[in-house]
């Protein structure tokens, strides 16, 4: 019987595994050195601010395994014998594979600080992770201060954790603007607002120069790159990105650039070796996305493609329009399609830009200056519908449609009611001035 091998169980390794025995017998194995059973990554945070336990975090039960005959095995890969089809463990014994599925997911970055390694310093990505902030930071009488470097969605998540136990955050920004890579700038300066109402020490500009040790070899400061200033704290949170987790790859013959490099069926260099998820990077970006994409629906959506291939009915993966959704404190955030932010904007991408008068509520959507053709939209305290910008945008509507039928794509026809004539006029009154 065929043994397929998968490495890692996150949401793309456990859906492959999940999709490839729905569609046949074969032999299935797991291995992960993180946790017995999957949960939910995107869910750590809340067992942390007491909203449900990591017992939660498991969307299936544990006889699910044994009776959907998917074996699981608890271990860390040291190397891999692409030659023989032999994975050689950490703790000393080996196994064979027949198709092997590289999915270990990311791993935080690090950028060679002093004292990064240190205790108390972290990530916010694995179980270990989680149980290593429940121990430094069980409350502001043990942790008094915290200091978050980088602005991403992942820092953000960090600094609400410990927003909820009142532990004090300092937030180390390099940008200008919290995420102003991505975000157009109405939307970043609203967000940097939203950041210091809630009482987050919000540092833009500003580089981590180095971690300070106490005698134990537990963090006690941080020293600020562009003033010389020391803050002491308790813990420090590295949020700056994260990376594909394949340093185990590096004396095998699969070949790599910063991920497991694959083409557009998810197979790597080497026959019957694939990878999935975060840290697979295609040849070439697929059309506006980036080579590595660590976003939790498209591991998904890898595992079912990868799962077609591997049981015969050789598929291409196919993503589709890009989307994506994030929490900012108290904001919803949605995209759908492109709106890039100031960096990298191409020069026919014009922006309709509103905001709610509260400054927690506001819509951008990009549309090309030339052809007037929907681009994109991305909105912030506002539900909207994804299979309506889905059809919009395969259907290449124009932006005057999609504003005139915006209340179409909102979950809250209420809100809609409120604000429609206020988003129709402004949109009206930019079109005038342009």
């Amino acid at each position: 019987m065929e043994h397929i091998v998968i490495i890692g169980n996150g949401i793309s390794g456990v859906t492959l595994a999940r999709h490839v025995r729905k569609l046949s017998d074969k032999k299935i194995t797991i291995v992960s050195a993180e946790t017995d059973y999957f949960f939910s990554r995107t869910a750590l945070m809340y067992v942390y601010m007491g909203h449900m336990k990591f017992e939660h975090t498991q969307p299936y039960e544990n006889w699910f395994w044994e009776k959907n005959r998917i074996n699981l095995k608890k271990g860390f890969v040291n190397t891999i014998d692409t030659d023989n089809k032999t994975l050689h463990f950490a703790e000393g014994d080996t196994m064979t594979y027949d198709k092997l599925v590289i999915a270990t997911g990311s791993k935080p970055n690090k950028f060679g600080w002093p004292g990064q390694d240190l205790k108390g310093v972290q990530g916010l990505y694995s179980k270990q992770d989680l149980d290593n902030m429940q121990q430094t930071a069980p409350d502001n009488k043990v942790c008094k201060h915290a200091v978050i470097v980088g602005g991403g969605l992942i820092g953000i998540e960090m600094a609400e954790m410990l927003n909820s136990r009142d532990i004090p955050v300092t937030f180390l920004v390099r940008e200008t603007s919290f995420w102003n890579g991505v975000l157009p700038e109405g939307e970043s300066q609203m967000i940097n607002r939203h950041i210091k109402n809630h009482h987050i020490d919000l540092r833009l500009n500003t580089n981590l120069k180095e971690i300070k040790s106490d005698d134990n070899g537990h963090v006690k400061s941080i020293i600020i790159e562009e003033t010389g200033e020391e803050i002491a704290c308790n813990l420090v949170g590295l949020t700056a990105g994260v990376s594909p987790n394949i340093s185990f790859l590096k004396d095998s013959k699969i070949k790599t650039n910063k991920g497991v490099l694959v083409n557009r069926y998810l197979e790597t260099n080497i026959n019957d070796v694939y990878a999935i998820g975060d840290c697979a990077e295609q040849h070439e970006a697929i059309g506006n996305r980036r080579p590595i994409e660590a976003v939790w629906y498209t591991g998904r959506m890898m595992g079912e493609t990868l799962a077609q291939t591997i049981c015969g009915n050789r598929l291409q993966y196919k993503p589709g329009h890009w989307f994506n959704s994030a929490k900012f404190l108290d904001i919803e955030y949605q995209t759908y399609g492109w709106v890039f932010g100031e960096r990298g904007r191409p020069e026919h991408e014009k922006h309709f830009h509103w905001k709610h008068e509260d400054d927690t509520k506001c819509i951008t959507v990009a549309y090309n200056n030339d052809t007037k053709t929907f681009l994109g939209i991305n909105t912030f305290g506002i539900r909207m519908r994804h299979e309506t910008f889905d059809k919009w945008l395969t259907e290449q509507r124009d932006v005057d449609y999609v504003i005139n039928n915006l209340k179409e794509a909102n979950f809250d026809p209420e809100f809609y009611k409120h604000f429609e004539q206020d988003i129709l006029k402004a949109y009206n009154k930019q079109l005038q001035t342009v």
